[in-house]
């Protein structure tokens, strides 16, 4: 496995990845994006949209970083978005408890509190730093709080922990365009914020990090997706939850044999594994884990993670979970607002359908003028949005908020011919972390022979595609080599020009940041209007005409191997 250091020294030698505020001593869990991780960056991104937005059809919206309050309320970040922190008694610094407790347990991080503790008392774990003694785990909020607005008329908010709120929040403007039919999808990519106990390796826990996260609406009855067949004999490395070693099943076998709980979710299951090892991570190396269910969240059906074996060990690059009717009954339920789907019949039904009955006789003594817009906004609410239990019903009324109690109310099973129902639609939830997936690429490319490195990047992802160089800076070979420079420049092809020190030197430089390959004007170009066309990872040197070098560019991006490039020329 690739050492961690040496993935990071250069990333931060070659301009990928920077610790943020270096000169003033950095700030654990901040990276900034150099010139070639921009760049790289930006490749990711396009292809994932290339794959969800343009080919699955899903709507990509961009929402604020910033939230009230009631939308963590809603969504149970408030209350549950914690980690347990313990904190040493003599040098003050904070861990997170699972982090210590690695080693000791298959997952610290599936344990209860109590569980946690004992489990570092039994091992007398100390402090890492000094080994002075710890406190009892405590829970600690991992989001940012701040203040919106000034004074008494502000309002609390949060940095969003995750961009998947934005998406939950506006259902019913993603299923209005998306002509009111399940199931739709809406995407996003963006930054997200947790106020991480103890980052650490690198850019895989920090503070500021980028998502790309797709939240699928589908109807709970219908989790299928329509190029389901299609790919359902492909194979991937599964760790079923419980389980100790991985096996290789097809999509196919893994949805019939239940392991995977339905096609929608296993369908994008293999999309993340198309992706991942589209972007260049060695699919030996790649396995999907799903959640024990000791792990699984409470309102998880199934969930699965994308693993990579780093030189940190397996890392988790993406989750893709099925997270039922969870996220958008409890915005629907908190908001007052109706988030639900509408099911257009193709013939209208007699169907016994249970509604929400105002009780006239006690609204009126009790909200007297606004008894009948209450009453009105009660009618609308379908019990499907009521929690097991509920004393009172929230409404909203010429905007406010008005708690209705129990006892004006009932919900009655009444026999209808209707054109339709209302769903309230469930959520597969493919959830990317950026930043991880970025790192992975640069470890899984990394490669060392002696004292030379070569970055093994894809075509689709390496931030410069052609290295173009004059053989010597005279005799006209540079004005040739800068006019090629910028012809691929202005056709969008990302080029760099280099004609400083030996050629042996630039292509070292090339090489090191991944550039597939290289062009080099040379005296034969003067004769024939050809170009040496040097490949990376071989060193193989081939002529090619200066008129296909726009093709050539494209080919490249395409992913394509050098000898189907040759093949091309």
């Amino acid at each position: 496995m690739t050492d961690p250091s040496e993935v990071l020294s250069l990333a931060k030698r070659r301009g990928f990845l920077w610790p943020a505020y270096d000169i003033y001593g950095g700030l654990a869990g901040l990276y900034d994006y150099g010139p070639m991780g921009a760049e790289m960056k930006k490749n990711i991104e396009g292809y994932w949209r290339q794959l969800y937005v343009r080919q699955e059809g899903f709507l990509e919206i961009n929402c604020p970083m910033l939230a009230p309050k009631e939308v963590f309320e809603a969504s149970g970040h408030l209350k549950e978005f914690t980690d347990l922190v313990v904190q040493c008694t003599k040098c003050k610094l904070s861990f997170r408890a699972d982090h210590l407790a690695e080693g000791l347990h298959h997952h610290p991080s599936t344990l209860k509190r109590e569980e946690l503790w004992g489990l570092l008392v039994e091992h007398e774990v100390s402090c890492p730093e000094c080994k002075g003694e710890i406190t009892e785990p405590a829970s600690f909020n991992l989001m940012f709080k701040t203040a919106i607005g000034a004074g008494a008329a502000g309002r609390d908010g949060y940095m969003r922990p995750e961009t998947a709120q934005g998406m939950f929040v506006n259902f019913s403007a993603i299923f209005r365009l998306g002509r009111e039919k399940l199931p739709v999808g809406a995407v996003q990519i963006g930054k997200s914020m947790r106020n991480e106990i103890s980052p650490r390796q690198g850019v895989l826990r920090l503070r500021e990090f980028n998502m790309m996260e797709a939240e699928l609406f589908i109807h709970p009855d219908k989790k299928t997706w329509p190029r389901f067949r299609k790919i359902a004999n492909d194979k991937l490395l599964l760790l079923p939850g419980g389980c100790d070693c991985a096996v290789e099943m097809s999509i196919g076998d893994a949805v019939e044999k239940k392991v995977i709980k339905n096609e929608a979710l296993a369908y994008f299951i293999w999309l993340t594994w198309k992706f991942l090892t589209e972007l260049g991570i060695d699919g030996t190396r790649l396995r999907f884990r799903q959640h024990a269910k000791t792990e699984m969240a409470h309102y998880a059906v199934d969930c699965w993670d994308a693993e990579a074996l780093l030189g940190y060990g397996w890392v988790e690059l993406v989750g893709v979970a099925d997270r039922g009717c969870y996220d958008v009954s409890a915005h629907l339920t908190h908001s007052g607002a109706d988030l639900t789907a509408f099911e257009r019949f193709d013939e209208p039904k007699e169907m016994e359908l249970d509604t929400v009955k105002p009780i006239n006789s006690r609204l009126g003594p009790l909200f007297k003028g606004k008894a009948g817009k209450i009453a009105e906004a009660l009618s609308a609410v379908s019990p499907d949005q009521l929690p097991k239990g509920c004393s009172e019903i929230q409404v909203t009324v010429d905007g406010e908020k008005v708690n209705v109690p129990a006892d004006c109310w009932q919900v009655v099973r009444v026999r209808e011919r209707v054109s339709g129902v209302k769903v309230v639609p469930h959520v597969i939830e493919p959830s990317y972390g950026l930043d991880r997936i970025l790192y992975a690429v640069l470890d899984h490319a990394f490669h060392r022979e002696g004292e030379y490195t070569r970055l093994r990047l894809r075509g689709l992802v390496a931030p410069i595609k052609l290295g173009v160089f004059p053989l010597v800076s005279k005799d006209g070979l540079d004005r040739i080599a800068e006019e090629i420079f910028e012809e691929l420049s202005i056709l969008g092809v990302s080029t760099q020009f280099d004609d400083a020190g030996s050629i042996g030197r630039r292509y070292a430089r090339m090489d090191e940041i991944g550039t597939p390959y290289c062009l080099t004007v040379d005296y034969d170009t003067l004769k024939d209007g050809t170009v040496t066309l040097r490949d990376r990872d071989s060193s193989e040197q081939v002529r090619v005409n200066r008129k296909d070098l726009a093709s050539l560019a494209t080919r490249i991006a395409q992913n394509l191997s050098f000898e189907e490039v040759k093949r091309g020329i």
